[in-house]
């Protein structure tokens, strides 16, 4: 079944599930997902108005345990809706608030700022620390609150808890930041270029959520279905200039798009205001962080998890083979948030793993628990060669490899770190067809090859335009042919970057994103290089024009070195 359709069945299901047609089998379900027994039946309040400190009220709801005792609390504050009435995103938040609930958990739900039945104005991220606040404010003086709170949700839901948690009181007794950062701004504006798919598709589907337009249900699950979605958003992809991409993409301008494109750099106080990493740590919560290999916050994800390890906490990591919307990793978030609020919660910690790195290594399909991360490794250098080779023997002469990009047929993006499928790993040969893609290919190897980490390409490169991008990619060539992405990464290049070398060519770096892949005996590595993956990245035009406003494009000849005075590599780290 192709990932499309797994996506739509199993957000149906969430759908059915949170309607009640699934109470009868609520245990079948749990046993399904890995979950422990459900205790209790669930009681719900719906829209209570919960006050904050500026005088408007969020709209929020409130599962709980039906009978006596005391229970801890988790919040979760969601732009995205929080019930049935909310569409798509609704149905399956409340389908998770009742699994929580059911096994011992009063669970708050609450629309953040301007969205759904929540007043006020919707800004991204700028009222998150002071509301998140406030609501525990208004939770301390609850009848039924027994003075534990955790904090659960991913992606956006995720960076509403660091808003909380760098200030939050001694109630917040853990955390669970799943596929999200403590500041997201890197991931909106990634590698000096704009995340151009990320950006507008949030938009798309966030306005498309709160459904101002009055559609049916079913018709804006069928408008969030990732062919339409795709179709829908293809001309806004390629409208230049990028900060009028909204108006295609919703059809009309939308404030905050058109604020972030005001504040290209991540060091302005725009961002930085609303940029909790600094403060990271001073948060004393437990916590555990959720991600996936291919999912776009990785990077972010692994940041803050090192923050908290070089400030001697001890963070939990737990990294699968997923995307960003990858329904295996929401049912993993989920039943270790059980595990995880259980242990810090209710100081049951039975279940809770010994060791608190526990990474999935793909290829091999194996599960690997460790004490921290990265474990220890050793690089070692695969050269790039003529005939497209790829070896660990060094550079010979050669003569350089040569294509041209050119920015009106932009390199595509090709599966990997996207918002919503086609994502992740997928067969890359027809993008490898490409006259601008470059690739070298290892021999079939001899033996596995097991790489953790963040592999490193170094090149040496010339390009007719003092601005361009190279973009590097490592895939895994299947015995058939199939060449399946396994991480990438892109440099955007302008005059302060690289080092010059005395022939006029230039060194670059490009650091991959972090992976975990063992290549099998008979499999090939194979390295991509080209200058783009549009519209993961926007594709740079070439003239230097600040990125919101420039429409001009011009074409880049490129050329890749690999000789010895030129010894080009990808680095891998290898496993000891």
């Amino acid at each position: 079944m192709s990932k499309r359709a797994i996506f739509g069945l199993s957000l149906l299901g969430l759908m059915l599930a949170s309607l009640g047609l699934y109470r009868s089998r609520r245990r079948l379900i749990g046993r399904m997902m890995g979950l422990p027994p459900p205790h209790y039946d669930v009681a719900a309040e719906w829209n209570i108005r919960v006050p904050m400190r500026d005088g408007i009220t969020l709209a929020t709801d409130h599962y709980a345990p039906k009978a006596a005792g005391s229970f801890p609390t988790l919040l979760v504050r969601s732009p995205y809706g929080r019930g049935p009435d909310a569409g798509i995103f609704g149905h399956g938040f409340a389908f998770i608030a009742q699994r929580f609930a059911e096994r011992g958990y009063h669970v708050l739900f609450q629309d953040t700022r301007g969205r759904f039945s929540s007043e006020g104005e919707f800004e991204p991220f700028r009222h998150e620390e002071s509301d998140g606040l406030a609501t525990l404010d208004w939770l301390a003086h609850q009848p039924w609150f027994n003075g534990a709170v955790g904090l659960w949700g991913p992606s956006y839901l995720g960076y509403v808890q660091w808003a909380l948690a760098v200030n939050a009181p001694p109630q917040l007794g853990a955390i669970m930041p799943y596929v999200t950062g403590s500041q997201l701004t890197p991931a909106l504006f990634p590698d000096g270029a704009v995340a151009l798919d990320l950006l507008l598709k949030w938009v798309y589907l966030t306005e498309l959520m709160e459904n101002k337009s009055g559609r049916s249900a079913l018709e804006i699950f069928r408008q969030a279905m990732p062919d339409n979605m795709a179709n829908t958003l293809a001309p806004a992809f390629q409208h230049l200039p990028l900060a009028e991409a909204d108006t295609i993409a919703v059809g009309r301008p939308i404030p905050y798009y058109r604020d972030w494109h005001n504040h290209p750099q991540l060091d302005d106080p725009y961002w930085q205001a609303i940029n909790h990493s600094a403060r990271l740590p001073q948060v004393t919560a437990p916590a555990h962080f959720i991600s996936g290999w291919y999912d776009l916050l990785l990077r972010e994800l692994l940041a803050d998890y090192d923050a908290l390890a070089q400030a001697g906490r001890s963070p939990y990591l737990t990294i699968g083979p997923w995307f960003h919307t990858h329904m295996e990793g929401a049912q993993t978030s989920l039943r270790e948030g059980i595990i995880w609020f259980d242990a810090h919660l209710k100081g049951d910690r039975s279940q809770l793993r010994y060791k608190p790195v526990r990474i999935c290594i793909m290829g091999a399909n194996e599960w690997r628990e460790m004490d921290t991360w990265p474990p220890p490794t050793q690089p070692v250098r695969y050269f790039l060669h003529d005939q497209g080779e790829l070896s660990t023997d060094n550079p010979a002469k050669a003569s350089p490899d040569n294509y041209r990009y050119d920015p009106a047929d932009p390199t595509p993006s090709v599966g990997g770190p996207l918002l919503t499928v086609p994502c992740g790993p997928v067969d890359n040969r027809a993008l490898e067809a490409r006259a601008d893609v470059l690739c070298y290919t290892t021999l079939p190897l001899g033996k596995d090859v097991e790489i953790i980490g963040s592999p490193r390409l170094e090149l040496y490169v010339r390009s007719s335009l003092p601005h361009t991008d190279f973009f590097g990619r490592l895939c895994d060539v299947h015995p058939d042919g199939r060449s399946i992405n396994i991480c990438d990464g892109l440099l955007r290049v302008e005059p302060s970057k690289g080092q010059p070398q005395p022939d006029g060519s230039l060194r670059i770096e490009i650091e991959l994103w972090p992976t975990a892949q063992r290549f099998l005996r008979g499999h090939h590595i194979r390295l991509q290089v080209s200058s783009g993956a549009h519209p993961r990245w926007n594709r740079n035009l070439g003239t230097g024009q600040p990125i919101a406003t420039s429409a001009q494009m011009l074409a880049a000849d490129q050329t890749i070195y690999h000789d010895s005075a030129h010894p080009s590599a990808l680095v891998l780290p290898v496993t000891t």
